[in-house]
């Protein structure tokens, strides 16, 4: 899958991992692909579920080691 953007926030905590996403995502145009560096079980659970409740779909995840996954998202009707 090639995103159209890609952001690293595995260093971030929430809120800020949803802050730093939504940031990016308010760059985007619905049909954009983001691709989302992440780390830990918390934002694991926090940003795909506010990314759904903002409109944005989920397209997959991919576990890239060390605690760390990319999560992808495609925008719909940027209403975020």
């Amino acid at each position: 899958m090639k995103p159209d953007l890609e952001i690293d926030i595995s260093t971030e905590n929430c809120p800020m991992t949803f802050v730093r996403t939504k940031l990016a995502l308010e760059k985007m145009t619905s049909g954009e692909i983001l691709a989302v560096t992440l780390k830990g079980e918390e934002p694991r659970r926090n940003v795909p579920r506010a990314v759904r409740d903002h409109g944005h779909e989920i397209l997959g995840e991919d576990d890239i080691g060390e605690g760390r996954f990319r999560l992808y998202i495609q925008v719909k009707n940027n209403l975020i």
